[in-house]
């Protein structure tokens, strides 16, 4: 789809990606740009610098579990980002919850893109459809061997999504993300990530902790170039296709927590715990397909992306 003046809208736009996503279409040339979060996880902070940057750039507070207010909000819109979820964390206290906002949530969405006749959406699954690698690279092709709350609701989307395409061909390609990580992760909620934890024990002089024995292995793509692959989806002409998005390249926990003590210049040594509930232990994507049909390879470095990590999470700390 071309840009050119083009109404988007960007749901989970205060997240992680989603804000990311806002920094990039501001380069573009859309017309107006809609943010539509609750703010549940998401926060205004991590859109200050877009709003400051540009007028395109609106902000509605609501939810997709709102009807009323996506019916409202999704008129004259052209494409539409959907990242907003419940966490992996989340999804296994809050079932019900889960089922309720992502699921019924996506359909809201579709029933709502589907009466004011979008023309595309970007959807943002995850690699937890696959469960633990049978093999790697694992390919789009791999097995969903899901285990979890939270990668059911994504299995059932892409079904839904495949199944409305099937019945009114409404324009969609979803992306299976790997480990993302960069800055504005969340740092302050009761799930974080393995890189915030590690931190926050270095920047407080102790030692970092690992669980298990630390050679779990990843796949971990910088959030800029998460942004990036969605702007390119959403210009793609591509439809009905499931891609992974990572950087394909596997790195052990031992790996990581070496990076972030060399980057902050700490002597410290990790201490080894037992392993905690792990729902994934090894997995690394396939970026084949991604490459090949959406000209989408990712382009930072761990170690460079890491290092505006830390760089990013020092002047949190001084703010």
């Amino acid at each position: 789809m071309n840009l050119q003046d083009k109404h988007i809208m960007v749901i989970g736009g205060a997240g992680l990606v989603g804000s990311h996503i806002v920094d990039q279409l501001i380069d573009e040339p859309v017309s107006e740009i809609i943010v539509f979060d609750n703010f549940i996880r998401g926060s205004r902070e991590n859109l200050s610098a877009a709003l400051d940057r540009s007028k395109k750039v609106k902000v509605m507070e609501a939810s997709m579990t709102d009807r009323d207010a996506l019916d409202k909000h999704m008129r004259d819109i052209d494409g539409v980002f959907l990242l907003a979820s419940l966490w992996l964390g989340e999804c296994v206290n809050q079932p019900r919850s889960a089922w309720e906002a992502n699921t019924l949530g996506t359909w809201n969405v579709i029933e709502a893109c589907l009466k004011h006749d979008v023309k595309r959406v970007v959807y943002s699954s995850s690699a937890s459809v696959y469960g633990n690698a049978l093999f790697t690279p694992m390919t789009e092709e791999h097995p969903f061997n899901n285990r979890t709350t939270y990668g059911a609701t994504k299995i059932a989307n892409e079904q839904m999504f495949r199944a409305i395409y099937e019945q009114h061909k409404l324009p969609y390609i979803g992306y299976r993300y790997m480990n993302i990580y960069g800055p504005r992760m969340d740092y302050h909620g009761t799930y974080v990530s393995v890189i915030m934890k590690v931190l926050d024990k270095i920047f407080a002089g102790e030692p970092p902790v690992i669980y298990g024995d630390g050679t779990q292995v990843y796949d971990f793509i910088y959030v800029e170039d998460v942004a990036r692959a969605n702007i390119l989806g959403m210009k793609s002409d591509s439809a009905d296709e499931f891609f992974n998005i990572g950087a394909g390249i596997g790195t052990s926990i031992n790996e990581l927590v070496d990076m972030l003590l060399d980057i902050t210049g700490s002597d410290l040594e990790p201490v080894y715990l037992p392993n905690e509930q792990s729902f994934v232990t090894h997995r690394i994507g396939s970026t084949e397909k991604a490459e090949k049909i959406l000209d989408f390879k990712a382009t930072t470095p761990l170690l460079e992306g890491l290092s505006r990590v830390v760089q990013w999470r020092r002047s949190e700390q001084k703010a």
